[in-house]
């Protein structure tokens, strides 16, 4: 088979296979599932490109973003290898009635589509009647809630799986720490997954962190270190007020500037995105709706003006920089004040019972699928909150999600007092986890360890410091790893409150322990060992 792939790859699409491509394309071909993380720009479409040729019938491709499908059906093209076509809003109706009578037709090897589009009762019943072989769900960290770009449309696609027939489906993510691997596998029912983790580590991008005790030197220190930074460069910040502030600062200091945020009309963000792409901008200063889709191989930094949601997203967001391989800088201007932000938006999202219980009950009423704008409506519920009550519903098995977003109640004799504090609860340790993930964000701004080791730890990737290339090791501050270690990292443990868990890292005499429920916890690796907290589960 590997001898197949390779000859496929290299005939058909112009590239030789690397190990961890082959290792996810065998088993996908060999009909078993996969989850591949892997950074953007180290070749995950080749994984799905080479196994889809490698089988019969068509590969549907959901991907979230119009740019990302066009993108990914110029270098299906350009290789020649295959016919393939998009559907999305943006194609006129007789664009979408070729794609889909090529699909119909067998004369389509590749469909790249969003999830918005399976949600068409019509589309769906005509992509099944095509018999796919192979799903592809890319950027699939979209269907985490403890992903940095959770979109509730891919909630659908677990149930989308079964109604096309259950083909063999494939995963891919730029960035999943092990809790949105975890709920990656569970969404989306993978079958004994192949995970392949791979290519975490960046050397080529220096991490460093600049404290500071008042906003205005923060701010005044990161005007100063983007005028003098190699360009072009990327500047995010937390609130669309912030971007519009820092990207004036600029101008106004001669920098070439330009604010993005979810505020912007959808013309003025693609001129923005465009003009940078293009070298028009030479600095982007953005929320986090700037980024997925963006691949300029040549951002010589990524600065942060306030801490990231998560380790996950601020992973993903210096990744950006230096995707050519050449030197770029990822700096975080650190203000432990800012962390009070991230908190208040940690906490949001969360379910009452009586919120919980208003949805059993309006679903009760109904003899058939609910939609969510009119549950919306009946129960008075944000999207939000109806998002996070559905999805606590969901994993109780009390209610199941339809492949076009309507919500079922599964089962009518349910007790409601019982489902409706599950589900709350249930909400509540959601809650208590995202808690935990931004005080990892604060444990990453305030190490004096080596930066690079605890984020490839946070990922689940063993690294043994000093790296070189973070600003504690260049001070001289990291030395290599001693003390007490009871247990190897990855080690699955339990602990008598919070349950199991794994190890992820040690810093000095603190050892964390990622709990399946109680997320992130940080210990003293002394009082683990003299009372005996934790055991190897």
């Amino acid at each position: 088979m590997a001898a197949d792939l390779d000859s496929i790859a290299q005939e058909a699409l112009g590239f030789e296979l690397r190990p961890e491509q082959r290792r996810a394309a065998e088993a996908v071909v060999a009909g078993r599932d996969a989850l591949v993380v892997m950074p953007t720009g180290s070749g995950k479409s080749a994984v799905y490109q080479v196994a889809g040729l490698a089988l019969p019938g068509p590969t549907l491709v959901v991907s979230p973003l119009i740019a990302l499908q066009r993108d990914q059906l110029e270098a299906l093209e350009e290789a020649d290898a295959a016919p393939a076509a998009v559907l999305n809003s943006g194609l006129r109706v007789h664009e979408r009635r070729e794609a889909l009578a090529d699909l119909e037709a067998d004369r389509l090897e590749f469909l790249l589509l969003a999830p918005e589009q399976l949600a068409n009762e019509d589309v769906l019943d005509r992509v099944r009647e095509a018999a796919p072989s192979l799903l592809v769900v890319d950027e699939a960290h979209c269907i985490s809630e403890w992903g940095h770009d959770f979109r509730p449309e891919y909630l659908r696609l677990g149930a989308v799986v079964e109604e096309l027939g259950r083909p063999t489906v494939l995963a891919l993510t730029a960035t999943a720490s092990p809790p949105v691997r975890a709920e990656i596998v569970e969404r989306l029912a993978l079958r004994d997954p192949e995970i392949v983790v791979h290519g975490f580590d960046r050397p080529n991008i220096r991490l460093a962190v600049d404290p500071f005790s008042a906003d205005g030197p923060k701010r005044a220190a990161l005007l100063d270190a983007v005028a003098k930074a190699a360009k072009p460069g990327i500047v995010y910040a937390a609130t669309r007020a912030s971007t519009e502030e820092i990207a004036g600062a600029l101008l106004a200091a001669g920098v070439e500037a330009r604010a993005y945020h979810a505020g912007l009309g959808a013309r003025d963000r693609r001129h923005a995105q465009d003009a940078f792409m293009g070298g028009a901008v030479e600095v982007v200063v953005a929320t986090t709706a700037f980024g997925m889709g963006i691949d300029k191989p040549d951002v010589r930094f990524v600065f942060h003006h306030d801490v990231a949601e998560s380790v996950d997203a601020y992973y993903q967001e210096i990744g950006r920089g230096g995707r050519d391989g050449e030197v770029a800088e990822a700096r975080l201007f650190y203000r432990p004040e800012d962390l009070g932000l991230r908190r208040f938006f940690a906490a949001g999202g969360s379910v009452e019972a009586d919120e919980v219980a208003a949805l059993v009950e309006a679903l009760r009423r109904r003899r058939s699928p609910a939609d969510p704008n009119e549950l919306r409506e009946e129960t008075g519920l944000s999207r939000t909150k109806l998002t996070t009550a559905v999805g606590r519903l969901e994993d109780l098995g009390a209610v199941a999600v339809s492949p076009t977003g309507d919500v079922l109640l599964v089962h009518r004799s349910v007790q409601l007092e019982q489902v409706a504090e599950a589900a709350a609860a249930a909400a509540d340790r959601r809650r208590d986890f995202e808690r935990s993930r931004v005080e990892m964000m604060r444990a990453y701004a305030e190490t004096r360890d080596c930066r690079r080791g605890f984020l490839l730890n946070y990922f689940g990737e063993p690294f043994d410091p000093p790296c070189g290339h973070c600003d504690n090791c260049q001070a001289g501050l990291v030395d290599e790893p001693a003390g007490q270690e009871p247990f190897p990292l990855g080690t699955r443990v339990a602990h008598g409150e919070w349950g199991e868990g794994a190890v992820q890292r040690y810093e000095g005499d603190k050892m964390v322990v990622l709990f399946d429920e109680a997320g992130y916890r940080t210990l003293d690796v002394g009082l683990v060992v003299e009372r005996g907290l934790l055991r190897a589960a």
